[in-house]
């Protein structure tokens, strides 16, 4: 129960803390928009997915192969081993981390016309100590993470998003003060990022000086059948690379796809009849208004997704398999019933949305981009719960072939597209590709997992909820706007469409005894639910 009581109170802090984390990157685009302007963000987003790709390659899958190792001899009550799978993991991140970093710093001019944005390289340049600092602090998170401890990795990441808005906006503004070019204005602004990560590794570090093992490691009995066995650095070494390559290819792939996908947005944007400047500044718009919007909800999922694979993996380990495949259903559930209204409700109120936080030139240009991504979000939502299931049973090479399709399907139609569709193609290559991808992890789930979602609790009923969602948004707005002003309208429009989705999927009984009974008080909320006739 005590496992289960930090998984969900893991997953709250991790969702709160990643709602903070986007408001605070929000609060920081916002600004630095309006500071270096489109051209400058497409600079500044250039590097940073040359960034990303780079995160994703060095951390992604030893970070989850720490949180399921840990996992694992915790519930093998094997402390020892844990010991030695976290000295190891931190001499490995070391060393991918500054091996990264060098070939970030010396190979900026090439990776910059690479993407076409020769200017970028500076950029480039600034952002890459933080692969640094970032690969160390992946380490120590999972390590958290495998004990279902997730307070640390959710302060850290604020830190960094905190160090990122106050540092990086005021070199900014001094920068741009001192007259020096856009390109290099965006590179101090992304030295912010450096300095956050930087001190959220700090605050890793003090915390697991003081972090006690040993109260953790009393919630589990030795299995019958093992011994005292200690396996040596190099075989923990071997079992971590074994877990982490297939997770890190597939989570690499569609990082690698992004910068793709920028080389091909700007080519094609000319095929259409753009200049290469007035192509760079739809993809500053496009990656600062629309994909920041769009990467909102799916924090909401990480959050599921941090916090069931370690407890997934303690179940397999204990043969409770039974308990393990009601968590797969449940988070699956779950995650379409979050994401499914937030897709809906960005796509109908996308220009109010973006008006509440961008200039209005700015969203004339951008509202339509998010309208069309929009519906990307409920599919990449269920990719990322589909890989945290796989990756927990053992399975994390299968979601290798379903993301190298479905980045092929997204490179061709953007490539396809863009030129008869001009900046939607972009969007509806985005959509196309996660939707593949998560044809593919069904699948993969229903075959090696065992578990095979209620079709109606997870796409039927959650749609039709939704639907009501965004009429009731759509017409709240529509009655409200022209008299208390579109900010106060579209605040309203949100707060109605969610009262009306809740009811919806209360009513619609989408929620059943098991998904209630593993929450924290979940027998008094099954209770209450049950008498007034809304849960199975």
């Amino acid at each position: 129960m005590s496992g289960q009581k930090r998984f969900f109170s893991g997953m709250l802090l991790l969702t709160f803390s990643n709602i903070l984390i986007k408001a605070v990157g929000l609060l920081f685009k916002i600004p630095l928009t309006n500071l270096i302007g489109e051209t400058g963000m497409g600079y500044f987003n250039s590097a940073y997915t040359i960034y990303a790709w780079f995160y994703m390659l060095t951390t992604a899958g030893l970070s989850v192969a720490v949180s399921m190792l840990v996992s694992e001899y915790r519930a093998r009550a094997n402390s020892k081993q844990i010991k030695i799978v976290l000295r190891t993991v931190l001499l490995l991140f070391f060393a991918i981390g500054l091996v990264g970093t060098l070939i970030m710093v010396i190979g900026a001019d090439k990776l910059a016309a690479f993407i076409r944005a020769p200017e970028a390289a500076v950029c480039i340049a600034a952002i890459a100590p933080s692969l640094f600092f970032s690969c160390l602090s992946s380490a120590l998170r999972g390590y958290f993470q495998g004990y279902q401890v997730m307070f640390p990795t959710a302060v850290s990441q604020i830190m960094e998003a905190c160090g990122k808005l106050f540092i990086g906006i005021s070199i900014a503004k001094y920068t741009l003060s001192l007259g020096m070019e856009i390109s290099e204005v965006a590179a101090c602004a992304l030295l912010g990022i450096a300095v956050g990560i930087a001190a959220g590794f700090l605050f890793l570090c003090g915390t697991k000086f003081f972090f006690n093992e040993k109260k953790y490691d009393m919630e589990y009995t030795r299995l019958e059948g093992d011994g005292d066995e200690v396996l040596p650095a190099r075989r923990i070494a071997v079992r971590l690379v074994k877990i982490a390559v297939p997770i890190t290819i597939s989570s690499s792939v569609m990082s690698l796809t992004n910068i793709f996908d920028t080389l091909i947005m700007t080519d094609r944007l000319m095929a259409f009849g753009y200049t290469n400047a007035e192509a760079i500044k739809i993809y500053g718009n496009y990656t600062s208004l629309a994909v920041p919007m769009f990467n909102l909800p799916p924090v909401l999922i990480y959050a599921i997704t941090y916090s069931v694979v370690p407890l997934i993996t303690a179940s397999i380990t204990r043969r409770e398999y039974d308990e393990a495949k009601r968590y797969m259903h449940s988070s699956i559930k779950l995650t379409s019933l979050i994401a499914m209204p937030c897709a809906i409700g960005l796509g109908v109120l996308s220009y109010q949305i973006l008006s509440l936080f961008f200039a209005k030139e700015l969203v004339d240009n951008g509202a339509s981009m998010l309208t069309v991504l929009a519906p990307s979000v409920f599919f990449v939502c269920m990719l990322s719960i589909t890989n945290a299931i796989l990756q927990a049973n053992g399975h994390e090479r299968k979601p290798i072939s379903s993301m190298l399709v479905g980045s092929l399907v997204k490179l061709c139609a953007s490539y396809l597209l863009i030129p008869v569709l001009g900046k939607h193609g972009s969007p509806v290559g985005t959509f196309l590709c996660y939707a593949t991808i998560v044809v593919m992890n069904m699948y993969f789930v229903a075959k090696y997992a065992g578990v095979v979602p209620s079709i109606s609790d997870v796409y039927i009923k959650p749609l039709a909820a939704g639907a009501l969602c965004g009429v009731t948004a759509l017409g709240v707005c529509h009655i409200l706007s022209p008299r208390i002003g579109l900010t106060l309208s579209t605040v309203s429009a949100i707060l109605a469409a969610a009262v009306v989705y809740v009811a919806a999927i209360l009513i619609m009984k989408c929620l059943n005894k098991e998904d209630i009974m593993i929450l924290p008080k979940g027998e008094k909320i099954y209770g209450i639910l049950k008498k007034i006739k809304v849960v199975k």
